[in-house]
C-alpha cells in the first residue's frame, strides 16, 4: 500500500451521471414483468444497492428467489434503453478532473458493470481523470456491504484514512463508512440532507456542481 497517496472515490449513478429515477422506473417495469406491484417510491429508496441486495430488500425473504435471475436481467434490458441519453450532472466531469488536478487518485466505485457501467462511463465522458475503475463484476457483494469501496481503494494503493468518498444514496454511505472512509454525499440522488448526515456523510452538498464550487472548503480539498 502506498499510505501517503490520496484517492477520491466515486460512486456514479445519481452521484456524477443523471440516472437514478430511469434505474427506478426499470425496476419498476422489470418487477411488473415478473408478476410484482412495487410502488416506484420504494423502489427509489433502494436505487444505489446493487441487484444482490435490492431485489431481497423489496420483496422479502420469503420470495421465490428463483425469480430474481429474471428481475435482474429485465431490469439491465429495460435500463440500457436508456443509454444512449444519459446525460452526466453538472459538474460532474470538471469535478473528476479538478480533483485529479489537485493530487487525488480518482476512482470509480460503481454497483454497475458490465457494458451498463462502460455506458455510463461514455456518459461522464472524464476519462482522463480517472485512475482506475471498480464495478459489480468486481466483487461478490454491492453496497451497502463495503466491498466495492474496499476494492476501489486497493486499486487506488491507498488506505481508508486517506480516501474520500462520495456518493448520493444512504447505501453509499453505508458503504464507506463500513470500509472506515470519510463520505460526502450529493443530493442529486433524491436523498434528503439528513438522510445522508444520518448515515454517515461528514458534509452533503447539492450536487457536483456546488461540490466542485466549494472544492478547496471541503473533504477533497
Amino acid at each position: 500500500m502506498t499510505s501517503d497517496r490520496r484517492a477520491a472515490l466515486f460512486d456514479v449513478d445519481g452521484t456524477l451521471v443523471d440516472s437514478t429515477y430511469l434505474h427506478a422506473v426499470a425496476w419498476w417495469e422489470a418487477f411488473r414483468q415478473a408478476g410484482h406491484r412495487v410502488p416506484t417510491a420504494a423502489i427509489h429508496r433502494t436505487v444505489g444497492m446493487g441487484a444482490d441486495h435490492l431485489i431481497g430488500h423489496l420483496l422479502g425473504p420469503d420470495r421465490d428467489r428463483g425469480d430474481d435471475a429474471a428481475i435482474s436481467a429485465a431490469h439491465k434490458t429495460l435500463f440500457a434503453a436508456y443509454w444512449s441519453r444519459l446525460e452526466p450532472l453538472d459538474g460532474a466531469a470538471d469535478l473528476l478532473r479538478a480533483c485529479a488536478r489537485r493530487g487525488w487518485t480518482v476512482v470509480l466505485a460503481s454497483s454497475a458493470g458490465g457494458r451498463e457501467l462502460s455506458a455510463l462511463r461514455a456518459a461522464l465522458d472524464a476519462e482522463d481523470a480517472l485512475t482506475a475503475v471498480t464495478g459489480a463484476d468486481d466483487v461478490e457483494a454491492s453496497k451497502p456491504s463495503p466491498d466495492l469501496v474496499e476494492q476501489a481503494l486497493e486499486r487506488a494503493g491507498t488506505e481508508p484514512g486517506r480516501a474520500v468518498f462520495v456518493g448520493d444514496t444512504v447505501w453509499d454511505m453505508k458503504a464507506g463508512a463500513r470500509a472506515g472512509v470519510p463520505c460526502v454525499g450529493v443530493l442529486s440522488g433524491g436523498y434528503c440532507r439528513s438522510e445522508l448526515l444520518d448515515a454517515g456523510a461528514r458534509e452533503v452538498y447539492e450536487g457536483p456542481a456546488e461540490l466542485l464550487a466549494r472544492l478547496d472548503s471541503s473533504l477533497l480539498t
